[in-house]
């Protein structure tokens, strides 16, 4: 029951920690499949319409995303690799969506 700052820290180091006990890796992946594309979505919207506040976050969340993602996704099965496409899929199609609201023509 006592733990240390340190522990806690490293139980919650990964942005997806709190969906550890809901969310299997499918699922994980799904999300940040999801995550990632969802961002390259908004941020080409706000590129072409020079948003640049939109434009420096997505690109920091693209990369960053990216970093957790690359190596679970090359060694993963077959449904892992579903499920990453899925999010990944679903993420554009909601990303689109999402930042026309926020910046409409």
């Amino acid at each position: 029951m006592n733990k240390t700052l340190n522990s806690i820290i490293e139980e919650n180091s990964h942005p997806l920690s709190f969906l550890k006990p809901r969310l299997g890796n499918k699922g994980k992946l799904f999300i940040t499949a999801f995550l990632q594309v969802f961002l390259v979505s908004a941020n080409t919207y706000f590129i072409s319409r020079l948003v640049w506040i939109g434009i420096a976050v997505c690109g920091f969340g693209i990369s960053y995303i990216w970093t957790l993602n690359v190596k679970r996704i090359s060694a993963g099965t077959l449904s892992e690799r579903l499920a990453y496409a899925g999010g990944a899929m679903l993420g554009g199609l909601t990303g689109v969506f999402v930042s026309k609201f926020l910046i409409p023509r």
